[in-house]
């Protein structure tokens, strides 16, 4: 641990549901007093209360059909703040030093991508000289401020990031605590049967986290890779031991062939048609879909006598801007485009893959069991993702878990 003066420091996360009324904010508050009491300084990141954030958003889409992504922030980061100021004052009723901050206050330098900002700095000057003052620092989470002052959201799950990077900065480690006791090798709601780890390697955790397992941010997992910053995920609502997300697991813990399977809905499917085999052509259309703001995942290319077709998944929430740019992008090609949907996507995760084979023949074996063909297949050392009807996608899942037996 770090100290910061005389007193070791730690930084702790809260999600929505742990702050979600006014009991849950006390329950959070004894938490953070308690490791107050073990000597600890405290840096604690809050979300916003329950289902504040998607409030907020229905509430904007009342009043404009397609709201402005920078007033859409200016909105959305009053969120954090209410939870964070609840949460300072339960803390000051306990005798506890503590005082709440918003990114502003701390900092948080962030891009000018609106919505989705990457986190670029925080002043460490600026927190140490907090924490020489207090106790506890009681920070929104999910928030930045870009240097010309104007407030970022980092989009969701992103005070996960907000977290790990003010541990990075003090060089610390971070709990993060939610209303799930730890990792779990598929979503318990998925599949009851399923497994909790008692560690996880960062790789095996980023590509969960990035193939839709909700328990961390992805942008998370990759700050704490790269600063080696050791995650603590626990639930707010008992003792139950959690899980340590870190660099390698103990040598006395067996490696499994894989990890973990992941299901990410709401994907649709965008095919290309008929673009010329020209690779600048194609790497043109991605250049502008990046400097739209827009991911995309399972990309892939054919090529047919004169023609290339390339296909690529979106969320539903990007479609509005993808089928703009297309039309702007293709006209003088000829080419044609078309949105297919909905689908999820099944990711099986695993770091034993890189000296294992089999795994790909038997997840596609579980596929032609229940008839399915998968519309995109992508794959890397450690994890093979599988695109495939939404309305199938549950079952699949707990067959997969079943023949993986995890």
């Amino acid at each position: 641990m770090t100290r910061v003066g005389s007193d070791k420091v730690i930084v702790q996360k809260y999600g929505g549901s742990s702050v979600a009324d006014a009991e849950r904010i006390k329950n959070v508050a004894r938490r953070i007093a308690k490791k107050v009491q073990e000597g600890y300084k405290v840096v604690t990141v809050v979300s916003a209360m329950g289902k504040t954030t998607d409030n907020l958003i229905s509430l904007a889409k009342s009043v404009s059909s397609r709201p402005d992504e920078r007033e859409l922030d200016m909105l959305l980061t009053t969120g954090e703040q209410v939870s964070c100021a609840l949460v300072a004052m339960a803390l000051k009723d306990m005798g506890i030093n503590a005082i709440s901050l918003n990114a502003f206050q701390v900092k948080i330098l962030t891009t000018k991508s609106h919505n989705n900002a990457r986190i670029m700095d925080i002043s460490v000057k600026k927190l140490k000289e907090y924490l020489d003052n207090h106790d506890v620092l009681v920070v929104t989470g999910f928030q930045g401020v870009t240097e010309d002052e104007h407030l970022t959201t980092l989009g969701r799950g992103g005070s996960d990031t907000s977290a790990v990077a003010l541990a990075a900065k003090l060089k610390c480690d971070c709990e993060i605590y939610s209303d799930v006791a730890g990792v779990y090798t598929c979503d318990p709601k998925l599949y009851p049967q399923t497994k909790k780890f008692q560690y996880v390697t960062y790789d095996d955790m980023l590509e969960m986290a990035a193939t839709g397992a909700k328990v961390l941010h992805s942008r998370s997992v990759e700050i704490a890779k790269k600063y080696g910053v050791k995650i603590y995920c626990g639930s707010s609502f008992s003792d139950e031991e959690g899980t340590w997300v870190v660099e390698r697991i103990p040598e006395w813990l067996e490696e499994p062939l894989v990890t973990g399977v992941s299901l990410d809905r709401n994907q649709v499917k965008v095919s290309i048609m008929d673009l010329p085999n020209d690779a600048n052509v194609v790497t043109d259309i991605f250049k502008k879909v990046a400097e739209k703001g827009i991911n995309v995942d399972m990309i892939s290319l054919l090529k047919n006598g004169s023609a290339t077709h390339v296909s690529f998944t979106v969320v539903p929430e990007r479609l509005d801007k993808i089928e703009s740019l297309l039309n702007e992008t293709l006209a003088e090609f000829g080419a044609k485009y078309h949105f297919y949907g909905q689908y999820a996507k099944i990711t099986v995760v695993g770091t034993g893959m890189r000296s294992h084979y089999g795994v790909a023949s038997k997840l596609l074996e579980v596929l032609a069991k229940h008839g399915v063909e998968p519309e995109l297949i992508t794959t890397s050392e450690i994890k093979i993702s599988v695109l495939v009807p939404e309305d199938v996608a549950q079952e699949l899942v707990k067959s997969i878990c079943e023949a993986f037996d995890l």
